[in-house]
């Protein structure tokens, strides 16, 4: 056997050797594309009926809309929703659940969206906001079109975040088709929804996000919180990719917006 024949041959058992490998090393699917929730996720994550408002008082026949909000009529309604959690309850530590039902009662003074707080996760990801993926080989970043929230996802675990934030940190990998994100480092400011659904810095939430389809994605979110949950539980739900004209994100920089609720009062003469 001559030199060029045996070096054909060595690099035929090399390719042979390494294709497997080759093989198994397939390109993530394509995340990128404007992606929104088509549920009430966002008023309540539990199974709930439609009521009146988020804000209720007592009434002569029941529960009626809270006197700030009663001139929204069907507008403040609160719309019927099967749940996202998987069992159905959230399971509460006695007291972490008495601070849930608090937080109901002054639902317009303390829910930080209300507000315009960031939203922290999971809760940007069902926001009635679309949110946008931007992806490459090298990196993956979410943009959210409610109050500017962004989060780049690290692929290269840096180690513990050197401080809470309201978005936290965001750690991801791929697991076949699956990106899997573990996000940590949240401070305790941030809600679940609109119904006073809470948790503490001690926040853990590993997202997956699997397509389903060509312009559908399955969010799986397992959220751990040992101060405030007596387990851990997740929440499930469709992203939807927007086709069309509209697939795009719009600016609602919504700190403006709340300037008057948060410093009128501070006005020399307040408005009436």
């Amino acid at each position: 056997m001559n030199r060029t024949v045996a070096m054909q041959a060595c690099a035929g058992v090399l390719l042979a050797c390494l294709a497997p490998a080759a093989l198994s090393q397939t390109p993530p699917p394509d995340l990128n594309g404007v992606w929104q929730v088509l549920n009430t996720a966002n008023y309540d994550l539990e199974p709930h009926a439609a009521r009146a408002a988020m804000a209720l008082r007592p009434g002569p026949y029941g529960p009626v809309p809270a006197k700030d909000v009663v001139a929204l009529g069907a507008v403040g309604a609160v719309p019927a929703g099967l749940g996202v959690v998987e069992g159905g309850k959230i399971p509460y530590k006695p007291e972490a659940l008495a601070k849930k039902l608090e937080n109901q009662k002054h639902w317009l003074e303390r829910d930080p969206e209300i507000k315009c707080y960031l939203p922290g996760v999971p809760r940007a990801t069902y926001l009635p906001y679309p949110f946008q993926i931007f992806q490459s080989e090298q990196a993956l970043l979410f943009v959210y079109e409610y109050a500017g929230a962004t989060r780049n996802i690290l692929f290269k675990d840096p180690g513990p975040a050197p401080v809470d934030s309201w978005m936290g940190q965001s750690v991801g990998r791929w697991e076949g088709g699956t990106l899997v994100v573990e996000v940590t480092a949240q401070n305790d400011s941030t809600w679940f929804d609109r119904s006073g659904n809470h948790h503490s810095d001690k926040l853990r939430v590993v997202e997956r996000y699997t397509l389903s389809g060509p312009n559908t994605m399955r969010y799986e979110a397992a959220i751990e919180d040992p101060e405030i949950f007596t387990k851990p539980w997740t929440i499930s739900m469709t992203l939807y990719r927007r086709v069309g004209a509209d697939a795009r994100l719009q600016q609602f920089k919504c700190v403006e917006f709340v300037e008057e609720l948060m410093y009128g009062h501070l006005r020399k003469e307040p408005l009436k």
